[in-house]
């Protein structure tokens, strides 16, 4: 065997080894990880049921955007517009989560969890803008009220489903 060879099979091999981690660290996240539902928010009509997606947008990312406006009001005009950053929410026993706080350090109390978000012009996004469904599924999440995440103990989070307003798995109930 060559050395090219030898070299693109190590490669491959390493590549593959980096996905299949990946994957078993979401996997842990999604057996382990701290179930949180975030209540949906209007989107533009037109973009809310695209083809085979739907244009997700969440209530806590406007009290986040106001939060870090406040927090950075002195600070450049640039910095509001990319970020990333971990916000305290806090639990109810239903595990509806509602913004607390931009996360400072400060340790968390009982019922509180970190949800990291990106800020990107000045939008606030959560793991994914968007879900995907079966084709010609499009009515059954129509009734959409919450996003189900599953949370790690680091604010990572994975989008898991749509609920409607009784928490309701949309994916289990038949059109």
């Amino acid at each position: 065997m060559s050395i090219g060879k030898g070299i693109a099979i190590v490669g491959m091999l390493l590549s593959l080894s980096v996905v299949n981690w990946e994957i078993y660290q979401k996997e842990q996240v999604l057996a382990q990880g701290q179930t949180v539902f975030l209540k949906l928010a209007p989107v533009d009509p037109r973009s809310l049921m695209q083809g085979d997606y739907m244009a997700l947008r969440f209530a806590i990312a406007d009290r986040i955007a106001a939060s870090l406006q406040t927090e950075f009001d002195d600070a450049a005009p640039n910095n509001r517009k990319t970020r990333d950053g971990y916000a305290v929410v806090s639990l109810d026993d239903k595990n509806i989560g509602k913004f607390s706080r931009l996360h400072d350090e400060r340790a968390l109390v009982s019922g509180e969890v970190l949800m990291r978000f990106r800020q990107r012009n000045g939008d606030i996004k959560f793991a994914i803008n968007a879900f995907f469904f079966q084709e010609g599924h499009a009515a059954r999440f129509e009734a959409a009220e919450y996003g189900k995440f599953a949370v790690a103990e680091d604010g990572e989070i994975l989008l898991v489903g749509l609920h409607n307003g009784s928490l309701q798995n949309l994916a289990t109930i038949p059109d």
